[in-house]
């Protein structure tokens, strides 16, 4: 997805983000759970979305997690990400996003939401750009100012990494980076 293909005012939502919050199961995984018999919680991360983050926050963007659910392996992530605010165990996912909000001094049209269930609802619309994923339920499908082409877990972080660093005028000189890097190795 190119920033080209969006219209002008969404265009503009993606320019104004400070910083990307995101939910973990069903946006940074595709939703599944797999759970040992010790019950040990497993999931799977796609390795684009990662490298995304890192490319994103590079540029001054900040990255944050909300999850209701508490994992290790989320935590994990998170630090190998570059996430600066992590809040798990998020009962109401709004009141750690306004705790968010105070914390960085943003406001909310500053920051971008991406959920993918109606308990993503109130924090998605209460930001400046409510991000979802196509596997949503119809409600919050409704209520997203874009929807990922790509699923969760499947390189829809990155799509929306990509989407902010174009809008941004920065993912020019991230990807001439590696091109470089590239060219100079032949």
């Amino acid at each position: 997805m190119s920033i080209n293909n969006l219209n002008p005012a969404l265009e503009m939502c993606f320019k104004n983000i400070k910083l990307l919050v995101l939910d973990v199961d069903g946006v940074m995984t595709d939703g599944g759970l797999t759970i040992g018999d010790d019950g040990q919680e497993y999931k799977t991360f796609h390795s684009h979305d990662g490298l995304g983050m890192k490319l994103l926050k590079s540029t001054g963007v900040q990255l944050a997690i909300i999850t209701g659910r508490t994992s290790n392996v989320v935590k994990q992530r998170a630090e190998t990400t570059g996430v600066a605010h992590f809040y798990q165990g998020a009962e109401d996912k709004l009141v750690a996003f306004q705790d968010l909000l105070h914390k960085t001094g943003l406001s909310a049209n500053q920051c971008a939401f991406m959920g993918d269930d109606i308990v993503d609802l109130p924090p998605m619309l209460h930001s400046g750009l409510a991000l979802a994923v196509p596997d949503s339920p119809h409600l919050v499908l409704k209520h997203a100012h874009y929807v990922t082409t790509r699923r969760g877990g499947q390189g829809a972080v990155r799509e929306i990494c990509e989407l902010i660093m174009q809008a941004q005028g920065t993912y020019d000189a991230i990807i001439n980076k590696f091109l470089m890097q590239a060219s100079m190795s032949n």
